[in-house]
């Protein structure tokens, strides 16, 4: 291994913030994986970075108040998998409620949809899950809609209230509300009369 390629390697991650996730692929305008595969390995050895799984590692973050190394953020992981993979993803399930403000509790499994195919990553105590949906499911719509279609979904019709409406008409600026209203169009009439009245004043 060259050693100007290592250093390059190794300069890119000392200037990444704490808490960054690399894919090998993050780094093939500096050398082939083969290299860079030996590159992170020498820096895992070294303790500047954690192999989370095979091919995504971690800057980790040292906490000064518990006095070791947090976990990784399983978001971060699931989107640089994806990005390794070129996969749009976005998230469903109990992370879209969770970042909707519309759950306050942990995911036990962190799952996404994507125009990749099924694929569950596991690492310590943690299980990310991509699900395949079509192109047209993901691809021509923006996150924001994306995330708000797969949060009325998983809450499902009889859970849908007033109190839900306006939580998520709180949480939408009103300038993403004509483009969801625009991109929302081909789901499930129930849900996009939801989506109405969220976007709708």
């Amino acid at each position: 291994m060259a050693n100007g390629i290592y250093t390059e390697i190794k300069k890119r991650i000392l200037n990444a913030e704490d808490g960054t996730v690399f894919v090998t692929s993050d780094f093939t305008d500096i050398a082939t994986i083969t290299t860079i595969r030996k590159c992170l390995g020498r820096q895992v050895e070294e303790n500047a970075i954690r192999r989370i799984i095979d091919g995504v590692y971690e800057k980790p973050v040292y906490s000064n108040l518990l006095k070791e190394y947090v976990p990784a953020n399983p978001e971060k992981v699931a989107y640089a998998i994806a990005r390794g993979f070129h996969w749009t993803i976005a998230p469903c399930g109990d992370v879209a409620l969770n970042k909707l403000g519309l759950s306050m509790q942990v995911p036990v499994v962190w799952s996404y949809i994507s125009d990749g195919p099924y694929r569950k990553f596991s690492w310590d105590n943690v299980t990310i899950s991509f699900k395949h949906r079509t192109n047209r499911q993901i691809s021509f719509m923006s996150e924001s809609t994306i995330l708000i279609v797969e949060a009325i979904k998983t809450l499902g019709k009889d859970r849908i209230d007033e109190e839900v409406v306006n939580s998520l008409k709180n949480r939408l600026p009103k300038t993403e509300r004509k483009q969801i209203l625009e991109e929302a169009t081909g789901v499930s009439e129930w849900i996009y009369e939801v989506i109405r009245k969220v976007c709708l004043e």
